[in-house]
């Protein structure tokens, strides 16, 4: 080959060379496929819009229980005392009326190993004295009744007397009022006589026996008298006696009636005292027993507070804290004041344990993974101290069940599911920061309709 040949061959490389990579880097002859993969974007934005997204409102919160008694609970001691012997130890779990705790005596007053019996035999003895209180008010009744009984018979003996008195003086007077008639009489014939002695028709001898009757009967009058007179005060005296006898009676009666009622009242004493000492006497019995100190209900021992043996407790400290191992979990959460009229009950709830892991799409909750499912049970109206509401949510038995391995205070994030809108509406709404939609649970509507029927 000529040299000349060569470096054409050379130059014509070259400048191939030179338009390959001026084509390479200015792309002229490339087609450009912006515009198809911008109406692609745009149309694809355009279908996003359109597809629903589920309305949510996010809470944090913890497990614990609906019911206030299977949460952890404190036992605390009643009286006081010191710890004799311990049953059990934190982390081991009790039954209902299992023994956890021995306590001994620290006051003075409950130091006699024989109270309870000292207390029955003050017991017995006013019980028994108190019967002899009850007898001898029985024993005032009965002479009350004897009194009274005296009292009808005296006082009916004394009416019979009145009866015959009265009687007698009613005949002294008719005898007093046919003397006094006699005397009439024989005052006439004796005026009689005297003219006619004076007259001469009879003789001083029949003058005379007619003065003699004359002065018989004025006898017979005096004497028809007095007896009357004496009959009226016999009278007289039956009222006094009478009178005497009443006073009598109702003196003794009273005193009898006074005896009763104090035996009486020295019995509802004894009563009284009794009751005070069956009272202080089951006061003793159940603080005997409240010295062994029992699980309320089933569950696990944590936090003891003491520790040594003989170390002293005070009325009211805490022991122990058990925690029920059967309970119904919930979820305690706080909402904002402004999302509180979007929460009902009924209304579901999704949840992602803390320590359970998830895949969440917020706006599609069927296409997550790894949540759970709540309903709402009760919704707090009074403010909490932290300024919000709290709600308590509880499992939804439609879906599957929350985890076994859940404990109470474990953190719980929950996603209240509102309204299904458009992708397109809930970006406009976040953008003008509009709240969302207020809508009703279908249950919640149910309800309404039921009672506008009723």
């Amino acid at each position: 080959m000529s040299k000349s040949f060569i470096s054409t061959n050379i130059e014509t490389e070259a400048e191939n060379s030179s338009i390959q990579s001026y084509k390479s880097v200015y792309q002229i002859y490339k087609i450009n496929s912006i515009k198809k993969w911008f109406w692609a974007t745009l149309i694809a934005l355009i279908i996003i819009m359109f597809l629903p997204w589920t309305q949510n409102i996010r809470a944090k919160g913890a497990i614990t229980t609906l019911r206030q008694e299977q949460r952890p609970q404190e036992l605390n001691t009643i009286i006081a005392g010191k710890v004799v012997k311990w049953y059990v130890k934190e982390g081991d779990f009790v039954k209902k009326g299992d023994t956890i705790l021995q306590l001994g005596e620290v006051k003075v007053d409950y130091f006699d190993p024989k109270l309870l019996e000292r207390t029955q035999q003050q017991i017995d003895a006013k019980q028994i004295a108190n019967e002899g209180y009850q007898q001898k008010a029985v024993t005032a009744e009965t002479q009350i009744r004897a009194l009274e009984d005296g009292l009808r018979l005296k006082l009916s003996q004394i009416d019979i007397k009145f009866r015959q008195q009265e009687l007698k003086v009613t005949s002294d007077s008719n005898e007093m009022v046919a003397v006094a008639n006699e005397l009439a009489i024989s005052k006439r014939q004796i005026d009689a006589a005297r003219q006619m002695l004076d007259s001469g028709v009879i003789s001083l001898t029949d003058y005379e026996r007619r003065k003699l009757t004359y002065q018989n009967a004025l006898a017979k009058r005096v004497s028809a008298e007095n007896k009357y007179l004496q009959a009226r005060q016999e009278f007289s005296s039956l009222r006094i006696e009478k009178n005497a006898t009443v006073q009598e009676y109702t003196d003794k009666i009273a005193k009898a009636q006074g005896d009763r009622f104090g035996s009486l009242s020295n019995a509802a004493s004894g009563q009284a005292d009794v009751s005070k000492l069956e009272n202080a006497y089951s006061n003793y019995d159940i603080r005997n027993q409240l010295y062994y100190i029992t699980a309320p209900q089933s569950g696990q021992i944590t936090k003891a507070r003491k520790a040594g043996i003989g170390e002293v407790m005070k009325e009211g400290d805490m022991i122990v804290e058990i925690v029920p191992d059967h309970i119904q979990l919930a979820v305690e959460l706080f909402a904002e004041p402004m999302d509180l009229p979007l929460l009902n009950i009924g209304q579901k709830i999704r949840f992602v344990f803390d320590g359970f892991p998830a895949i969440v799409f917020t706006g599609w909750p069927a296409a997550s993974y790894g949540t759970f499912g709540g309903i709402i049970a009760a919704v707090e109206t009074s403010v909490s101290e932290n300024g919000k509401f709290r709600l308590l949510i509880i499992e939804d038995p439609s879906e599957k069940a929350w985890p076994k391995q859940l404990r109470m205070g474990g953190g719980a994030n929950g996603i209240a599911l509102l309204k299904d809108v458009p992708i397109g509406y809930e970006l406009w709404r976040n953008i003008n920061g509009f709240p969302p939609e207020y809508y009703k649970p279908a249950g919640d509507a149910m309800k309404k309709n039921a009672d506008k029927k009723k």
